[in-house]
Parts: C-alpha cells; sequence; structure tokens
C-alpha cells in the first residue's frame, strides 16, 4: 500500500514533480492559441499551417493517450512519466527553433506523443505514492495547482510573443523539464499495476490516430476540393472502422466495446463531443478574433480569455456539490445552454469592441456554463461504469474531448467559408468568426438536448471525480484508476 504523507519532505517533492510535469501540458494547451497569429506572420504561413500547428498535437495526444496510461501500468509510472517529460521537452525545443511551418507542424506531432506519455502519470503518481488519507488533499492541491498554470498560461503566453518572441512559449518547457526530471527520479517512488500483462494494443492507438489525421486533413484541404482530400476522408472513413473492427476482436483492447453497453456512458460521451467540440473551436478562433480584428496584442488577447479559467478555478467543486445533490441532468443541460449564450454574445466582438461591455460579459457567461458542466460531466462519466474500469472510462472520455476539438479546429473555418488568408483580413475574419460562433454554439444545443433527453442520475455510492479545480478548458479532467493495495 502507498505510505508517503503528504507533509513529509518526499510528499512535498512528489507534488513538486506532478505539478511541473502536468503545468508543461496544461501551458502549452492554452498558450499556442495567443502566439498563433505571430507565428503565422514571421512564417509567412497560411490558415491551413496554423490549424496544424494545433491540431498536430491533438492528433497524436487525443489517439495515444490511452496507450500512454497503459505503459505506465506495465513498465512503470515513474519511467513512463519521466520518458514522457524528457520526449515533450526536446519536441518543444524542436518547436522553438523551426525554421518553417513543416518542421514546426512535425514537432507538434511530436510534442503531442510526449504529452499523451506525461499526462495519465501525472495523476497516477500522485495515487500511487500518497497514503489513502493524503490522496484526497494531494490530488486537490495538484488539481488547483495545476489550475493556476492553465490560468496564468496565457498571460504568459501573450507576454513571451510580445517580448522575446513566440519561439519562447515552446522553449518555456525546455527548464522546466530540468527542474522536473531530477526531482522525480530521486524522490518519486517506481510504481506499477501488478495485474497488466498480456499484449499492448499498438494496431489500435496507430489506427485511432491514422484516423483522426486523416478525417483532420480532409477537412482542412477540403475548402480547396480537389481529389487529394477525398481521398483523405475516405481513408480516414475506413481506418476508423478499422479502428472499431480491431478494438471489437482484440483480447484486450485500448477502448473495449463493451463499456459503451452503458447508455448513460455513450450519452455522457456524445455530450462531451458536442461541448467540447465548441470550446476547442472557440478558444482557437477567439485568441485571433481578438487580436485580428478588435486590435488586441498577443498580451492582451491572453489576460482577456481569463475569466473563463478563474471561474473555474473558484466555483468548479461547489459546483460538483450542488449536482451531487439534484443530479447532472439539469447541469448538464443548462451548462451547455450558458456556453452557448456566451458564444452568441461574442457576435458583439468586432471592430472597436469594449472589453467590459462586450468581451468580458461574453467570458463570464462562457465561464458560468463550463463551471456549470465540467464537475458534473466527469462525476457521471465516472458514476457510469464499474468502479474498476473508472479510469478507463475518464481516459475515453478525455480522449473524445480532444478528438472532438481537433475535428472543430479542422471543420469550422471550412464551415464558416474562412479562406487561406482570413486571418490577414479583418472584414473577412470578423464575417467569419460570427458564421463559425453560430456553429459552435448549435453544437451545444445539440448537447443539452442530449443530456436532458438521456442523462439521470448515477447510482449511489458511485466514484466521484477528485480534480475539481482542474483548470484546463482542452478536456474535462483526466481521473486516474483507484490505486489498488499491491500484494506482498
Amino acid at each position: 500500500m502507498p505510505d508517503v504523507r503528504l507533509a513529509s519532505p518526499q510528499g512535498r517533492w512528489i507534488l513538486l514533480t506532478t505539478v511541473l510535469g502536468s503545468s508543461m501540458a496544461l501551458l502549452d494547451s492554452t498558450v499556442v492559441n495567443v502566439a498563433l497569429p505571430r507565428i503565422g506572420r514571421d512564417l509567412d504561413a497560411d490558415m491551413a499551417a496554423l490549424q496544424w500547428t494545433v491540431n498536430a498535437y491533438m492528433v497524436t495526444l487525443a489517439g495515444l493517450i490511452l496507450l500512454g496510461g497503459a505503459l505506465g501500468d506495465r513498465f512503470g509510472r515513474r519511467k513512463v512519466f519521466v520518458v514522457g517529460v524528457v520526449w515533450f521537452a526536446v519536441s518543444s525545443l524542436l518547436c522553438g527553433i523551426a525554421p518553417n511551418e513543416q518542421v514546426l507542424i512535425v514537432a507538434r506531432a511530436l510534442q503531442g506523443v510526449g504529452g499523451a506519455l506525461l499526462t495519465p502519470g501525472s495523476l497516477a503518481l500522485i495515487q500511487a505514492s500518497f497514503h489513502p488519507d493524503d490522496r484526497g488533499r494531494a490530488v486537490g492541491l495538484w488539481s488547483g495547482f495545476g489550475g493556476i498554470g492553465a490560468a496564468v498560461g496565457p498571460f504568459v503566453g501573450g507576454w513571451l510573443v510580445d517580448g522575446p518572441g513566440w519561439r519562447w512559449v515552446f522553449l518555456l518547457n525546455v527548464p522546466l523539464a530540468l527542474l522536473c526530471v531530477p526531482v522525480a527520479l530521486r524522490h518519486v517512488p517506481e510504481s506499477g499495476d501488478q495485474r497488466a500483462h498480456g499484449r499492448f494494443d499498438v494496431l489500435g492507438a496507430v489506427l485511432g490516430a491514422v484516423a483522426l489525421a486523416l478525417v483532420t486533413y480532409a477537412l482542412i484541404e477540403a475548402g480547396e476540393g480537389g481529389a487529394v482530400a477525398a481521398v483523405s476522408a475516405v481513408a480516414g472513413v475506413a481506418a476508423a472502422v478499422a479502428f472499431v473492427v480491431v478494438e471489437r476482436r482484440r483480447a484486450e483492447p485500448m477502448m473495449p466495446p463493451d463499456i459503451f453497453a452503458s447508455r448513460q456512458f455513450t450519452a455522457v460521451n456524445l455530450v462531451t463531443l458536442c461541448v467540447y467540440a465548441a470550446l476547442g473551436g472557440f478558444f482557437f478562433l477567439a485568441a485571433l478574433q481578438l487580436q485580428v480584428v478588435v486590435g488586441y496584442s498577443a498580451l492582451a488577447a491572453g489576460t482577456a480569455l481569463l475569466p473563463t479559467t478563474v471561474l473555474m478555478l473558484l466555483l468548479s467543486a461547489r459546483s460538483g456539490e450542488l449536482a451531487d445533490r439534484i443530479g447532472p441532468r439539469v447541469p448538464l443541460t443548462v451548462g451547455p445552454l450558458l456556453c452557448a449564450a456566451g458564444m452568441l454574445l461574442m457576435l458583439r466582438v468586432g471592430p472597436g469592441a469594449s472589453y467590459p461591455a462586450d468581451v468580458l460579459p461574453a467570458l463570464v457567461v462562457l465561464g458560468l456554463g463550463m463551471v456549470t458542466l465540467v464537475a458534473p460531466l466527469t462525476a457521471t462519466v465516472l458514476g457510469s461504469v464499474d468502479v474498476a474500469r473508472a479510469g478507463l472510462a475518464s481516459g475515453i472520455n478525455n480522449a473524445a474531448a480532444r478528438a472532438a476539438g481537433l475535428v472543430a479546429v479542422a471543420a469550422l473555418p471550412l464551415l464558416a467559408g474562412m479562406g487561406e488568408e482570413a486571418y490577414r483580413t479583418l472584414g473577412a475574419f470578423d464575417a467569419a468568426f460570427g458564421k463559425a460562433m453560430g456553429w459552435c454554439a448549435g453544437a451545444l444545443v445539440v448537447g443539452a438536448l442530449v443530456a436532458v433527453a438521456v442523462v439521470r442520475r448515477p447510482p449511489a455510492g458511485c466514484k466521484r471525480p477528485e480534480c475539481l479545480r482542474h483548470g484546463g478548458v482542452a478536456a474535462p479532467p483526466l481521473e486516474g484508476e483507484p490505486v489498488r493495495k499491491r500484494l506482498p
């Protein structure tokens, strides 16, 4: 049984290690969007290249995050976590010195592989190391510090872009890794899962990532038309079908199809797809809108987006407590509708927009919607399956959210009629942004309708989320499997 106490020196070192590791991934998910206009200008990149700068990372992260957790269980969570941190830092260095958009996109894909290795490991190390009496508080501290990192990310990113330059958005990860790795090797105990055996579902992971990549490519290139986009779309669908077939036939699949036998689990993941598609598209385009159309600097744009994360940090725990009392159906219905209202309020954000009168009200309403739905969504996912599969359920839900976000980033410019040079033209981008907000609001309304029609209260005594204060906006908090007593 894990026996490290939080008040001990080793306990504090473990907490520092996991906070540093998770902060690298959280910072990356929040700061890159702010840097996109400057990246586009410096590398003479078109809109498609900016989409790939975001999506290359998301493709590999979403496709491999479940495999990353399984590798940690088998080969040691500390070992895989450290490999992930080093991988993430090296690929971040490649991003920072990229001479052109092609190298940057490849480096971003490699960065996603590192993220898939370190992201599940941060929480798993806490659960496997701390004494059960201290684990809840340790997770709360990790979650809170990680949320603070996510909150300051856009501010730090904007300051770096306006100051030393956008390359430092990526180079910042290198000193964090240089601090994190030695501490992990010296102070974090190794742990694993003695039940982990059999073959890894590498084929399933590869097929999932390939399907996402091909569908994303088809959507980004569809605006230009041509046979390449059509062939990519067909190949992407074929890869997705192959993924489902492989998962059905594997003895130990990465994503067991029978977990979707739970109607509640399936419904909540449909809500997740709708919500995080809208949020992923919003945060990608909002940072561009504030800079291209309203005329903000990168620092001002990053700071302007802070209210959503701050509200999540302050109020998510209370929202989770309320959902425990009244059930998830109302929060998962009202939350998306509030988010939709916030995005429709963003239609007022155009040339000459006032931050107090136009931008802030939209972000406050959006933030309140996120507060209302994120904690109940995670709790309902965990409560819709057997407690032994809680970690798997959370991983699938997290991967679904990231996949929804990357598809939205690929599809929204196409749906909104955003051309390759749109982000360089104020009027064209403003018009397309308005259409995109309509699509995002529509997706959120669909999510609310699914929730009100299908979601019900989980049974009493089901597993509850521990990461209530997690401030990330790219995906729901990732919850690990319950730690079991180790055999002597």
